[in-house]
């Protein structure tokens, strides 16, 4: 599974300078009901982004990093402050229709492709994780009026570090069921979008302290506003609520019960705001 997501990536990313279409954002999400492993209570969490999606005559690539600042209730290592995290994924995507010439299109699927993409991030805390994860296998596309809404059905592989137990994990190769969509529409007179994606990951082996892991589903909701005419700018300023629901975050199962709380679950409302080029 490796050297095939390897393969994919290389031809999905050879195009990167001669794009047919992009947009590239930044932005800002800020919330207060966020959750971590280990910690009973919520955790405060600024966390600054980059994106960058881009389309080409083959397929399509989509870049995401995040910085994840949380308050003190999520600790560095040290204890003095709190922990930094930097996630970046990458997925990339190489159309079986147009690489073929053929209309694959079935009932309410458009096109299915060959995706391929990786995540890795570092943390400051005293779990220290370093993910190195891979995925790759077909994507649907749906018909839909107006945007997009994606349906994919990999395979993932994880490597992680548990800096508690010090030691490297090496996780089985499981499912992983992913959803992406963008469906804009008018409010009021005013352009919205709603937008975000759901991950559902079957059980990948033991984590670090030997426990068996259980599905994880993540899902990130968004309903963005289109602002810019406040500004009188052609960049594109959205603002709006988001959502996110963590379910045995990383694996681990949940325990929703009085303290000590080892694993609970993420619901977690926030503000954003994107500012596209």
């Amino acid at each position: 599974m490796t050297k095939l997501a390897l393969a994919l990536l290389v031809a999905a990313a050879l195009p990167l300078g001669a794009a047919d279409w992009s947009d590239t954002f930044i932005g800002y999400r800020t919330g207060t009901q966020f959750r971590e492993p280990g910690i009973d209570g919520t955790v405060k969490k600024n966390i600054l982004q980059l994106g960058h999606v881009s389309g080409w005559a083959y397929g399509t690539n989509f870049f995401n990093v995040d910085m994840l600042m949380s308050d003190r209730n999520d600790p560095t290592a040290s204890g003095n402050s709190g922990a930094n995290e930097v996630y970046a994924l990458y997925r990339g995507s190489l159309s079986l229709g147009k690489l073929t010439k053929t209309d694959l299109g079935f009932g309410p699927v458009r096109d299915i492709s060959l995706t391929a993409g990786f995540d890795f991030n570092a943390k400051d805390n005293a779990f220290a994780s370093k993910k190195r994860f891979l995925v790759a296998g077909p994507t649907f596309h749906f018909k839909v009026p107006a945007g997009f809404f994606d349906l994919g059905l990999l395979a993932c592989h994880e490597q992680n570090y548990n800096g508690i137990v010090g030691r490297s994990v090496d996780y089985k190769t499981t499912y992983y069921l992913t959803a992406a969509w963008g469906i804009p529409f008018q409010m009021g007179g005013v352009g919205a979008e709603f937008k975000g994606y759901a991950n559902y990951e079957g059980p990948k082996g033991k984590d670090g302290f030997g426990v068996e892991t259980k599905p994880e589903t993540l899902a990130n909701l968004s309903l963005m506003f289109d602002i810019s005419p406040l500004f009188g700018t052609k960049k594109k300023v959205y603002v709006g609520p988001g959502f996110e629901y963590w379910n045995n975050k990383f694996g681990g199962p949940n325990h929703d019960g009085p303290a000590p709380a080892t694993n609970k679950r993420v619901t977690a409302p926030m503000a954003q705001l994107q500012i596209h080029f």
